[in-house]
């Protein structure tokens, strides 16, 4: 059986820890709708201490890359410290949304869970507060 720990080690406040590659459902809620052209979507973290860590490891780039294809435009981030919550705009996403659109998802109903499906290296230190 291979070990969940990545190769790779993570240096998070000047220690040394291994990472463990999880999907983001397993530390985090979404929700996601349309704003016009552009796809609203809520993340919603189980735990403050991995919010904490999630501010300098979820980056808008990060999200656009993991969105490839499906937003054209740029990834507004917005933090939420009193929800242990972000809020990301993917801009122009929607193929012009609601009736100008012609994509199956023209409201971005399903980005939030598209979210949730992405893969992170979690450093191991935070095992104890993933939820399944």
């Amino acid at each position: 059986m291979a070990s969940p720990y990545s190769e790779e080690i993570y240096k998070y406040k000047s220690r040394c820890y291994l990472e463990v590659k999880i999907k983001l459902h397993r530390v985090a809620h979404a929700r996601s709708g349309d704003k016009g052209a552009n796809s609203n979507v809520g993340l919603i973290f189980k735990s403050e201490k991995i919010y904490k860590w999630a501010k300098n490891y979820l980056t808008s780039d990060k999200i656009k890359c993991h969105f490839e294809g499906i937003v054209k435009g740029e990834v507004k981030r917005y933090e939420l410290d009193n929800l242990l919550a972000f809020n990301f705009i993917l801009c122009d996403s929607l193929g012009g949304g609601g009736s100008e659109s012609l994509l199956n998802d023209a409201q971005g109903k399903t980005h939030g869970q598209a979210l949730l499906l992405m893969e992170i290296d979690l450093p191991d230190q935070f095992e104890k507060d993933i939820k399944d």
